[in-house]
């Protein structure tokens, strides 16, 4: 199983960013998948999951209505559409699979979004 993140960078406030995660080793269209975030100093935040098929989106308050999770099952790939960027927002980005009735199980590498102007 490999997750690998890119997307991250440095933005303004306000700004946008798209995440992607490329998932291989698995049967990805099989999986509810999650993206979580760490900023510096502070602990794991889930962000928002999204089900097996795309259909069901879950979102954290602090990011409902900036951000969207989908997935391109045919390409085994997971986004995160972030818009109206916040510093707050400054954290390291996780893809992770999500099994069900189960903690994650595989998580990537990370990618670094900073939101600084």
């Amino acid at each position: 199983v490999q997750l690998v993140e890119s997307g991250g960078g440095l933005v303004q406030p306000g700004g946008s960013l798209r995440l992607s995660c490329a998932a291989s080793g698995f049967t990805f269209s099989s999986y509810y998948m999650s993206w979580v975030r760490q900023a510096p100093g502070k602990g794991l935040e889930w962000v928002s999951d999204i089900n097996s098929g795309g259909g069901s989106t879950y979102y954290a308050d602090s990011v409902k209505g900036r951000f969207t999770i989908s997935r391109d099952n045919a390409k085994n790939t997971l986004y995160l559409q972030m818009n109206s960027l916040k510093p707050e927002d400054t954290a390291l980005y996780y893809c992770a699979r999500a099994p069900p009735h189960s903690l994650y199980d595989y998580w990537g590498q990370g990618t670094q979004v900073t939101v600084s102007s």
